[in-house]
């Protein structure tokens, strides 16, 4: 009988094949590449805060003009279109009531002087007086009073942007203008106009009085106009988990208008935090989510992200997960899965 005899070239053959069959057996995961990555070091930079909104510009200030009961309207003294000072005369009413008001108020007080001299000689008794004095008090009140509601006074500067009666009508007192009240003239603040915005409960603890604000609108393309919060309501409505902020706007040009779109961007508090190239972000097909990958002990490491506020073209995320000091990979990510091994490169 022959003894096989095996030879160390034998052996080596051997050894070769074993070890291509085992790698043919293996998954293709298990013998991919070591991927080349470059990275950059994660640091908190200074980033403001900011929230926007859409509003429409309103005026400052807004009156629908009119005297306080029915006449006839001698002269308006405007158009629509004027430009009008605060104390400016516009418009005039019949003055006939007022006349004889006045006469009223003339004898009211020959009465009273008279009661008041007879009361020293002790021929009156106080009611009398009293009963003087009181008619008197009437009839000038009642002459203030006609006297306020017969010429029209301009109560701040503004524009005229209405005109509902001519000379010589009668003002009714019924309702007339698109706000269902009634006026014979309608004047707005346009220097200064405000828009309304309705913020998330969210930023309550940090809207401030003074605090700025820009405007963009379509019409100004390119350009910003500034602004800053006057007014904060006091309440949250409970429906839209929101609140009313008024802000005011410098418009010396009258360059913008009531009724005009426009956005607006409050500036909060600035804080420290993590900004990243935009490229170093990756969005998940078909989903809103989008990740950042970090090299970690020859890994890739896959970390969820909210994107934050855009700084030309770096971008703020935010999430527990990233930390200061990660090496963030910004370059070859867009082939990776999490969990693939990776090298950095120069």
């Amino acid at each position: 009988m022959k003894t096989l005899k095996i030879t160390p070239l034998v052996i080596g053959l051997l050894i070769g094949f074993s070890a291509c069959n085992s790698n043919a057996d293996k998954p293709e995961a298990e013998v991919k590449s070591v991927m080349p990555v470059k990275t950059i070091t994660l640091e908190k930079t200074i980033v403001q805060r900011t929230t926007q909104y859409t509003s429409t510009l309103i005026p400052f200030e807004e009156v629908n003009y009119a005297p306080a009961q029915p006449g006839r309207i001698n002269k308006i003294h405007v158009e629509v279109g004027d430009h009008v000072k605060k104390g400016q005369l516009l418009v005039e009413m019949d003055r006939t009531q007022l006349a004889q008001a006045m006469l009223q108020l003339e004898d009211a007080n020959v009465n009273f002087q008279r009661m008041e001299m007879l009361l020293k000689q002790n021929s009156i008794s106080q009611q009398q007086y009293d009963q003087a004095k009181m008619a008197a008090d009437l009839a000038n009140s009642n002459v203030k009073y006609l006297k306020e509601n017969t010429t029209l006074i301009a109560p701040f500067s503004g524009i005229v942007t209405a005109k509902y009666y001519e000379d010589g009508e009668v003002y009714s007192g019924a309702p007339n203008t698109a706000s269902g009240k009634a006026a014979i003239i309608n004047i707005q603040q346009i220097a200064l106009l405000k828009a309304v915005v309705h913020v998330s409960e969210s930023y309550f603890p940090s809207i401030k009085e003074g605090m700025e604000a820009s405007f963009t609108t379509d019409i100004y393309p390119g350009k910003t106009f500034k602004g800053s919060v006057y007014r904060i309501y006091p309440t949250i409505n409970e429906a839209t988990r929101s609140f009313k902020t008024e802000i005011k706007i410098d418009n010396p040009d009258e360059a913008l208008r009531p009724g005009m779109f426009t956005r607006v961007e409050l500036k909060l508090d600035e804080i420290e935090s993590l900004v990243v190239p935009a490229i170093a972000i990756v969005k998940q097909d078909g989903t809103n989510n989008h990740f950042i990958y970090v090299y970690e002990n020859g890994i890739a490491k896959q970390i969820e992200v909210t994107i934050g506020k855009r700084i030309n073209d770096k971008v703020e995320v935010i999430s527990p997960e990233v930390k200061e000091g990660m090496q963030l990979i910004i370059a070859g990510q867009a082939r990776l899965m999490a969990g693939d091994a990776v090298t950095i490169s120069e």
